[in-house]
Order: C-alpha cells, then structure tokens, then sequence
C-alpha cells in the first residue's frame, strides 16, 4: 500500500477535476466559521455536513415526543423531508423544502443533535447526500468523518483543535454577543468535554491530516495557513498565480 501524500507536496491534477478539502475537529473547534471562510477566500462551496444532522434533528422534533424515545428508523424517517439547496459559494439546509438555518441553529437542536448523530443509518444517509450535493463542484467540507469516510481521498485534510476552555469561550462570546463569566465558561466547558466523549467515535484525525491547534491563533491566521496548504496540493499544470484573491 502506498503512503498518503504528504500535504505539503503539490499534486498534478488534471484540468477541471474537482477540488475536495476535508475540515474535521471536536465541536466548537471552529470548524464551519474557518472552512466558509476558506471556501469564500478560494472561490470554492462551502458544504456544511453539520447542517444536514441539525436539519434531521429539527425535523425529527417537530413531530413532538420525547427525544428519549426516537428510534433510529424514526429519524431516518424525516430524512425525505431535509435537503441542501445550491447558492453563491454554499448550501443552504432545507426542510420541507423551506429555509430552516434559523430553527436548526437553536438551543433545543443543538442539545439533541449528538443523539441523531450517533445513529449509524442517519450518518450513512449524511455522507452520501454531501458526496452527491458536492459531486461537481470544488468544495471545502467540514463536519463529523468527512476526512476519513466521506472524503478518504480528500486534496487536502485539516483536523482543527483548541482547548476546552478556549473552545467554551469562543462558543459563548457567538452565542452571548458578550465575554462571558469564567463560570460560565466553566459550565460550557464541562458540556463540550461531555460532548467530545459521546463524539468520539466520529472525531478521529485521518493519518494523512493536517493538525491545526487553533488555541492561540485568530481565526485569519487559521484561514491563512488552510488556504497556503490550499495552493501546495491543488497545483495543476500552467499554474502561474495564487488560488486565492484577497
């Protein structure tokens, strides 16, 4: 078996083959904010895996019972009803065939959605519609397995971490619009490590990733060291000028 390619050596690709550049991590490791804007800063679609588990989610509660007792066939049962829509360098998550990123994006989904996530039949159904709303286009794809089921041939595979707290922090500061209290930050702290472990099985670094400890980095740093590794392993021939436009 051959080695994987190491990500800072440029691979020749062929004229108009697509671009595929695989973003997992830990919850609250900043996944989707740094892959949309790695997506915008290479003119490539964002595909936001997450927002496919957080539409089923949301659509699996407007039936009403109790989470405690959805099987796994319920859930896939409102797989029909959730989709991704095409727009200007994204997708847009639908249920029912109406924009839903308001209702998926709630604290009620948020709590839920590690429950849908773990069931294997759901997670199949996820891979394959991001495989197939993908199939075309060059695509930065962030979410849960995505380097190492979804994409395993990936151009480019980052794993995002950061500390706990840190990670706690900057989810409050989206959530709060305020620096939160270090009490706070300690209560979120003890959900995401809760999280993680439940997330574990999903949240493995593939062997040929790229490891980003994002602790004490800004976000633009983040975004600039992607799109660097961007243009080392998306190379092609005639190349003369940077992927990416400032």
């Amino acid at each position: 078996m051959s080695s994987p390619t190491p990500p800072s050596v440029p691979r020749i690709r062929p004229p108009g083959s697509p671009v595929v550049i695989a973003i997992d991590g830990p919850a609250a490791s900043g996944k989707s904010s740094t892959a949309q804007w790695v997506a915008q800063r290479l003119q490539f679609r964002h595909v936001d895996s997450g927002s496919l588990y957080r539409a089923v989610t949301a659509a699996r509660e407007r039936l009403g019972d109790l989470p405690e007792s959805w099987s796994e066939a319920s859930v896939l049962a409102v797989t029909p009803t959730v989709s991704l829509r095409a727009t200007e360098g994204s997708f847009l998550p639908l249920i029912g065939g109406e924009p839903a990123e308001a209702e998926i994006r709630g604290s009620e989904v948020t709590r839920e959605v590690s429950r849908v996530a773990r069931m294997s039949a759901v997670r199949n159904w996820v891979n394959d519609e991001v495989r197939r709303v993908a199939r075309g286009y060059d695509v930065v794809v962030d979410g849960r397995d995505i380097g190492t089921v979804v994409f395993p041939d990936a151009d480019l595979k980052i794993f995002l971490v950061a500390d706990p707290w840190e990670r706690a922090k900057r989810r409050l500061v989206q959530r709060l619009s305020r620096k939160p209290t270090d009490p706070e930050i300690a209560d979120e702290t003890e959900r995401l490590v809760q999280r993680d472990s439940r997330d574990a099985t999903q949240t493995v670094q593939a062997r040929d990733a790229v490891l980003i400890d994002t602790t004490y980095l800004t976000q633009a740093e983040q975004v600039e060291r992607i799109v660097a590794l961007a243009r080392a392993v998306t190379a092609r021939p005639g190349d003369t000028s940077p992927v990416d436009e400032h």
